[in-house]
């Protein structure tokens, strides 16, 4: 059963009323939370809350959400039915963050890697529906900030992951390997395969992340190699 299918199935399950935050609520409680159907479900919801932060939803940022997830022709009718039920509940983006924030925070506490970079995974799939008509909004910028902020990611995150998508962002390679301007070579390599280890589908299926989005990890590792080449250049210069 593909994802679409099990999504139609949670929001079947729906009570008459009920919104989409009940849905995380239910993964929340259960034993074996089915964690890619809360990302597939929250990447849909939450960008459906933003398409509108900048005052109108548009043909492309609609479209974005094919760059983002496989969905097969006969199945696009499950995930609209998603963005239209985040549009018209009157819940605000900010419940559904926390209710997101709670299914990906296994620990209660400090985010452990895993959960942090599930939640990084979805942050920029809510940046390159952002993008995708070619501005980026002020109020798309506090939409995200706040939504950042709400996950548990701090502000250097936020910024790292915004310089990503954003082309007059600063940005800096220590930055995006997540290290100190003082780190060393060695420092510096071993936070490089990390982080290109963290963007193999395996691990990001493992994590949560539904095959159908695996994609989403292409930027980053552009970013990655990106960074790490810079660092090597300025060491042998």
């Amino acid at each position: 059963m593909s994802i679409w299918s099990r999504i139609y199935d949670a929001l079947a399950a729906l009570a008459t009323g009920e919104g989409l935050t009940a849905i995380f609520d239910r993964l929340r409680s259960d034993p074996q939370p089915e964690r890619s159907i809360g990302f597939t479900i929250a990447v849909i919801a939450l960008g459906a809350k933003m398409a509108k932060a900048d005052g109108e939803v548009t043909r492309d940022e609609v479209k974005a959400f094919r760059q983002i997830f496989e969905i097969p022709p006969h199945e696009e009718a499950h995930a609209a039915h998603v963005f239209n039920l985040a549009r018209q509940d009157v819940a605000g983006f900010d419940l559904y963050a926390r209710k997101v924030a709670g299914l990906f925070n296994t620990t209660g506490a400090t985010l452990c890697a895993d959960d942090r970079n599930v939640l990084i995974d979805l942050l920029e799939g809510l940046f390159q529906i952002a993008m995708s008509d070619g501005t980026y909004h002020p109020r798309e910028d506090a939409f995200l900030a706040e939504v950042a902020r709400i996950f548990g990611l701090d502000e250097r995150c936020y910024r790292l992951v915004r310089s990503r998508f954003v082309e007059d962002a600063p940005r800096d390679p220590f930055d995006v390997l997540g290290l100190s301007s003082s780190a060393s070579l060695e420092e510096a390599r071993a936070a490089w395969r990390q982080g290109v280890k963290d963007c193999h589908p395996d691990v990001m299926i493992a994590r949560g992340v539904p095959p159908e989005a695996v994609k989403l990890a292409e930027r980053r590792l552009i970013s990655l190699n990106s960074a790490w080449a810079e660092i090597q250049a300025r060491v042998s210069a």
